[in-house]
């Protein structure tokens, strides 16, 4: 867009910030204008996806995705299945997102990725120790990130000898 500002008689100062202001009002609003002319400026960010700690939540995926983005992988994960499904796994807590982009890479689609803490976990606090349990319909203790260093290694321990038992060849 091009403005022209012309200015007769004893008043040019006047006449070029009238001119200065009109040129900085044109180029805002066709800057405006462009953003909402572009449908791939806000089309492509979806609703939030709420993810709960330790489980996985699954999604389609557009039909053009090529490519799978997850921002921070230590937050959260995704394995693609046949069909256009995606796995998302939770682990960690925080705010991560997922960009789902095509052959050329144009964004597609990116969601943000909430991961919050476990349901039905009841937290005991000693001091400054923290110990977690899951509690449905029992409580049982459990391996939750945030857990004291003893009582998360204590657990994680166990958990891991009694995945081992369950795996070791029978002796006869």
């Amino acid at each position: 867009m091009t403005v022209f500002v012309a200015g007769r008689g004893h008043r040019p100062l006047l006449f070029a910030g009238l001119g200065c202001l009109a040129v900085a009002f044109a180029a805002v609003t066709d800057s405006k204008t462009a953003l909402a002319a572009d449908p791939t400026a806000e089309s492509t960010l979806r609703e939030p996806i709420t993810v709960n700690l330790d489980q996985a939540k699954l999604m389609k995926l557009p039909e053009r995705t090529a490519t799978l983005v997850i921002g921070n992988p230590l937050i959260a994960d995704a394995a693609v299945q046949p069909g256009g499904v995606v796995v998302l796994t939770a682990k960690s807590y925080g705010m991560t997102n997922l960009v789902a982009l095509d052959r050329s890479g144009a964004t597609l689609v990116e969601y943000p990725i909430q991961v919050v803490g476990p349901s039905e976990v009841v937290v005991v606090f000693r001091g400054i120790e923290r110990e977690s349990y899951s509690c449905a319909p029992d409580c049982e203790r459990r391996i939750t990130l945030g857990d004291s260093v003893g009582f998360f290694g204590a657990n994680l321990n166990a958990v891991g000898a009694f995945g081992a038992a369950l795996t070791a060849p029978e002796k006869k």
